[in-house]
This record gives C-alpha cells, sequence and structure tokens, in this order.
C-alpha cells in the first residue's frame, strides 16, 4: 500500500511501491497541464465544469480532475467501490472519457464504463451499486463544440460545492493526504444501462399504459437516441422520434430543449398528443401540447404537483424552484395551498434545498425536474414518462391541463454574450448597470421582478425581466441589455 501526502499536483512520494504500481511513473508528471493556463475564478460553475474543447477542456486537464476526484472521493468513502463513468455523444466526449478514466485509474479506482448514455443513468447506477460515484461527460443543452465534466457522489447526487472545491484544490496545487493500493481497472459495462431502463418503467407502477397515445421525441442528436424511443414504445405510445441518431457534430444544433420550433410542428403535423423535447444529455425536458404550445418546467413542476398532492404525496405541499420560476405559477401553486422556495439557478441548489427541506419535488423552468420519489436528481425521461401517464390518466388532453393550471406572467429572458470571463463573472461592479437595475425595479415595484445573472454553462449574461404587461417586460429588458452591451460586452 502506498500511503502519502500531496503536496502538488505532482508529488507522489512512498516508501514502498507495489510492483504493479510502479509502472504508473507517469504520476511523477503534472500530466501536462499549464497551471497558468487555469482560470483565476473557480472551475466548477452550476453544472460542473463546462467549457470550449481545446481551450479550458482539454486531456490534460481531464486526466487531472480524473485523479484528483478519484482520489477526493476515495478520501470520502465508507468503502473502496468502482466509479460509473459515462458520456453523450459529442466528438470529443470519447477523448474526454479516456482522459479522465486514466486519472481515475491512477487514483486506484475501478472504472466501469458505461459509454453513450444520459446523464441520469450515471446517477441512478451509482447510487444502486457500490460505486464512491460517477462522472458524465457532458455540456447538456450547449453547442457541439462544447463539453463538460459532472461529478456525482456515492448516493446518486450532484457533489457537493465543498468536495468539488477539495478537487480543485488539488488542480491548483494545495495539499491533499489520500492513499492508493495500486492503479485500478477500465471495465466497459454497458449493459448496465438497461437496468436504468427498466426502473423507468417500473416507477409508473400501476399507472396506466401509455397506449393509444401518439408522442413525439426530439432527442437533439445526443444521449438519449437510443433509451428514449424504446422506453416510450415498451410503455404502449406510438413514437414519432427527431434527431434519433449520436451525432458529434450535430448535438443541440437547432433542436432539442432549447428549440423546440420543429417538435412544435411535428406535434401539429401528425395530430400527436404531445412532444417532448430532451437536451444532449437527457437530465431535462421540455413538452408540447397538443396544440403546438410550449409546457416549460414550471408547468410540469405545477402539475405533477399537484398530482403528488391529491396522492398526499407531497409533504407540507412544498415544491423547490428557482429565481427564475414566473410569478403566475408561485401565486397558482399559493391559492392551491402550496409553498413555493426560490433557490439559485442550477439543479444541484434545488436538490440540496429538497434535501435540506425534506422536498419531494423540485426543479427548474428549464426543465430540469427532480422527484425524490423516484430519483435524487434531475431526470428528463423520467419526467417526460410520468407527465405522459398523467395525461393518459387524467382523460382530458395536455392543453386543457394547462388551460386549467395557471396564467404566466410575461417574462423576457435575453442573453448577452460577454466573452472576458472576469468581466462576466464580475458584472455586479459595473455601476450603470446596477443603477439600471435599481431604476427598473423602482419602476415596477411589486409588479414585476428583475434577474441579472453570469451563466453558470455559457459566456453570456442572461437579464431576465418580469412583468404584469408585455409592454412593461419589453422596454426594461431592452434597457438592461443595451447597459450589458454597452459596459460589459466591447
Amino acid at each position: 500500500m502506498v500511503s502519502f501526502l500531496i503536496r502538488t499536483q505532482n508529488e507522489i512520494r512512498a516508501n514502498s511501491v507495489s510492483e504493479s504500481y510502479k509502472s504508473a511513473k507517469s504520476l511523477d508528471s503534472n500530466f501536462g497541464l499549464n497551471l497558468a493556463s487555469l482560470p483565476a475564478n473557480p472551475l466548477f460553475g452550476t453544472d460542473g465544469i463546462r467549457g470550449r474543447v481545446g481551450e479550458l477542456l482539454n486531456a490534460p486537464l481531464a486526466l487531472q480532475v480524473g485523479f484528483w476526484a478519484g482520489i477526493v472521493l476515495r478520501n470520502h468513502a465508507s468503502h473502496i467501490g468502482p466509479i460509473i463513468l459515462g458520456q453523450d455523444s459529442r466528438n470529443s466526449s470519447d477523448m474526454l472519457a479516456m482522459a479522465l478514466s486514466a486519472g481515475l485509474t491512477a487514483a486506484g479506482l475501478e472504472v466501469w464504463y458505461l459509454g453513450l448514455c444520459p446523464t441520469p443513468t450515471v446517477a441512478y447506477l451509482t447510487s444502486i451499486t457500490d460505486a464512491v460515484g460517477g462522472v458524465m461527460i457532458s455540456a447538456s443543452h450547449n453547442p457541439p463544440e462544447d463539453n463538460g465534466i459532472k461529478i456525482f457522489g456515492a448516493a446518486g447526487a450532484k457533489l457537493s460545492p465543498a468536495l468539488q472545491a477539495e478537487i480543485e484544490a488539488g488542480l491548483r496545487g494545495q495539499t491533499i493526504s489520500g492513499s492508493i493500493n495500486a492503479c485500478g481497472r477500465h471495465y466497459s459495462r454497458g449493459e448496465l444501462i438497461s437496468n436504468y431502463g427498466e426502473a423507468l418503467k417500473q416507477s409508473l407502477q400501476n399507472q396506466a399504459s401509455l397506449q393509444g397515445m401518439k408522442i413525439v421525441l426530439d432527442v437533439a442528436w445526443g444521449a438519449a437516441v437510443g433509451l428514449a424511443p424504446s422506453v416510450f414504445t415498451e410503455m404502449g405510445a406510438e413514437v414519432i422520434c427527431l434527431h434519433n441518431q449520436a451525432d458529434g457534430d450535430r448535438i443541440n444544433v437547432e433542436c432539442g430543449s432549447t428549440h423546440l420550433d420543429i417538435l412544435q410542428a411535428t406535434v401539429r403535423e401528425h395530430e400527436a398528443d404531445l412532444g417532448f423535447a430532451f437536451d444532449g444529455d437527457a437530465d431535462r425536458v421540455l413538452a408540447v401540447d397538443n396544440t403546438g404550445r410550449i409546457v416549460d418546467g414550471d408547468y410540469i413542476l405545477y402539475l405533477w404537483g399537484r398530482h403528488l398532492q391529491q396522492q398526499q404525496q407531497l409533504p407540507d405541499n412544498l415544491i423547490v424552484s428557482t429565481v427564475m420560476a414566473n410569478l403566475g405559477f408561485e401565486r397558482a401553486w399559493q391559492t392551491q395551498g402550496g409553498q413555493l422556495i426560490r433557490t439559485a439557478v442550477g439543479d444541484q441548489y434545488v436538490q440540496a434545498e429538497m434535501l435540506r427541506t425534506g422536498g419531494m419535488l423540485g426543479g427548474e423552468q428549464s426543465g430540469h425536474i427532480l422527484c425524490r420519489h423516484y430519483g435524487i436528481t434531475g431526470d428528463g425521461l423520467l419526467t417526460a414518462l410520468h407527465i405522459a401517464a398523467l395525461v393518459k390518466a387524467s382523460g382530458v388532453s395536455l392543453g386543457e391541463m394547462v388551460d386549467q393550471s395557471f396564467e404566466t406572467y410575461p417574462q423576457l429572458l435575453r442573453n448577452v454574450r460577454v466573452v472576458d470571463r472576469d468581466r462576466r463573472l464580475n458584472w455586479q461592479n459595473c455601476e450603470p448597470l446596477q443603477q439600471a437595475i435599481a431604476q427598473a425595479e423602482t419602476a415596477m415595484g411589486d409588479a414585476g421582478r428583475i434577474l441579472v445573472r453570469a451563466s453558470g454553462t455559457e459566456p453570456v449574461i442572461r437579464v431576465m425581466v418580469e412583468a404584469a404587461n408585455a409592454e412593461l417586460a419589453n422596454n426594461w429588458t431592452n434597457e438592461l441589455v443595451s447597459q450589458v452591451q454597452q459596459h460589459l460586452a466591447q
């Protein structure tokens, strides 16, 4: 056994080393990573590490992330088990998977490599096996040239900020203690994906099958191309599938949960009951009703929440959402005797608040939906199956269910590209923008909300304005966007 104190990224000292581990001499280098190339701001954002491949994300960084994630997960594990590794269809995912696996095995962990699969597959399999954690390679809804690394703890939940900070500390050369017995091994375990598929179907329990329903699925050339159509078909639905081949050049391009126009047109053309659009790794979903109208995460939370409330399966009638949740949703839920807790944007914050409060349902307007009756992470396929089952059991269309729920306040969201990372993350220091925000908040009072934030997943500043009428929302959105463009985007 090697016992050591890791003082920098490239120091591994030991008094005795097994013969099998002596071959891993590459651990005595920094794996080719240039520390000066790391940004000053934290690497981990709202959903792991994400960026442009070849710039922030490259093989040396992935190798180091794998190694330090392995060390941190081992240090906090009650036992030493394998780590689950999956990926989406991006062209860079193979490269990053192999680099991550090299780092993880260098840290002494056994890697179970799933290959192409949705992010919730990694979370689920991590939670039901003796794995010490899981890693998913995906940039979710981002374009093909981006990629990302998401890390899960042994329970299948997103890794806590504290453990993310430990991994980053190792990456940046700070002292971390640990021990390694020997190099780990890499095994292809793609057969495990079917266990997740079965769990999806079993989650419906005694609810009606989807027999007789016509459902359109947009799988965005991404991670759900294999599972989504097969699961819905096996549940009895007639499935029309869009963008249903794994394609690293086209993942999320004008399709999926961020581009719903093709799905809307297809639902109308085929007179389908409803449609679902997933992002590249299928951890989120948006719906389209039978008229082609978009049904976002707020509506999904309301409809699923009402069902759980009626089944007395929603403790304290609580739903956890984010600061992006529409005021119309919040006030309608309150009239049903419910309470809504808002968190910062990011499903990891929703998840943490659900665990803190005992909440069973939570999610984001963007389609990350978490239901702790069935899992602990956002799951697009699970959510879509349950919403389809609710529609089937109700005897009315999804459009009618939405009509009977609530009306949203006009809400505009604009993304302003700000390439300079420091300017973007420190936008609060922009005095003209702060003055404009204060002026808008005073003008709207209780009849509106403003949210300006730096995206944790893309090089943009998001400006959201919600108001009692569309004209007010539009005017203040334009004013704030203009301030961002003038003072930050240059």
